[in-house]
């Protein structure tokens, strides 16, 4: 059992937020360790870990997998959409989109307006090698049905610039725990609010 010190080390505060929405909003590929550092996080800020798949699944009573069989890829984005941004305008705490989620343009918007008002995007950037035993790399996940490892590197290349385009900033989780990957992005944000505050006193342009 973990004696008081080493919890307290654990233990980290989030960085100044938007007074509305999520605390920090991860996005990536499957198997950049979305969820799992989001849980991280959300041990460590002891605030709600919100998670967009999961989310659509409890909305839609099925799986995922289920709602690609038998509505279509289009009724499984409608509803990913429209419960990121719900979860943009209400969520206080971490927020885990999923991989596809970032695609729509509608959804881009809202996660500009998000950023735009102070809040962080971080994509969280992986290579195949770390993520494919995250993920298995079995067709038990529909867009990686047929050849696996191909197709999340044909997926990766079509959405990287969509990552970057939404985030805030860029978090490289190869070979990184999830305690550590959550480390990484408080320390992250924490200098980005710091640098902020720095321009402020200096009458310079925020730094995003």
């Amino acid at each position: 059992m973990p004696t008081p010190t080493a919890r307290s080390r654990q233990r980290g505060t989030p960085p100044p937020s938007p007074d509305r929405g999520p605390l920090v909003v991860l996005c990536g590929p499957m198997g950049s360790g979305k969820t799992a550092i989001g849980r991280a996080l959300s041990r460590r800020w002891d605030v709600p870990l919100r998670d967009t798949d999961v989310d659509v699944e409890e909305r839609a009573g099925t799986t995922i997998a289920d709602i690609f069989l038998h509505q279509g890829e289009q009724a499984f984005r409608d509803l990913e959409h429209q419960i990121v941004a719900e979860a943009l305008a209400e969520h206080r705490g971490v927020l885990a989109l999923g991989g596809g989620a970032p695609v729509r343009t509608d959804t881009q918007q809202h996660l500009a307006e998000y950023a735009a008002q102070g809040g962080t995007v971080v994509f969280l950037d992986v290579s195949i090698e770390f993520a494919g035993p995250r993920v298995g790399l079995d067709d038990s996940r529909p867009l990686l049905m047929g050849d696996p490892r191909q197709r999340w590197l044909d997926i990766m290349r079509e959405r990287r610039e969509i990552y970057e385009g939404v985030a805030t900033m860029r978090v490289l989780t190869d070979g990184v725990t999830p305690a550590e990957g959550a480390r990484e992005v408080e320390r992250r944000m924490r200098q980005v609010h710091q640098a902020r505050q720095a321009a402020t006193r200096h009458g310079g342009p925020h730094t995003r």
